[in-house]
């Protein structure tokens, strides 16, 4: 049975917690800055948890 790899594209967007859980960051932090307002931005600044539903399909491709 050969190793199984890490998805990289993956393993670069999303971080595992102590506990296990994942997090993410927030996306419109790309572009049109200007279009958003200082507040908005700064709150998008952050990492949060992912959703439920995507952290079986994401702990797969991470290899957990």
């Amino acid at each position: 049975m050969p190793k199984a790899k890490t998805h990289k594209g993956a393993a670069k967007r999303f971080k595992t917690t102590g506990s296990g859980r994942l997090r993410r960051r927030q996306s419109g932090r790309g572009h049109y800055h200007l279009a958003k307002g200082q507040r908005r931005y700064r709150r998008l600044g952050g990492e949060t948890e992912m959703a439920p539903g995507d952290e079986s399909r994401v702990k797969r491709l991470l290899g957990k």
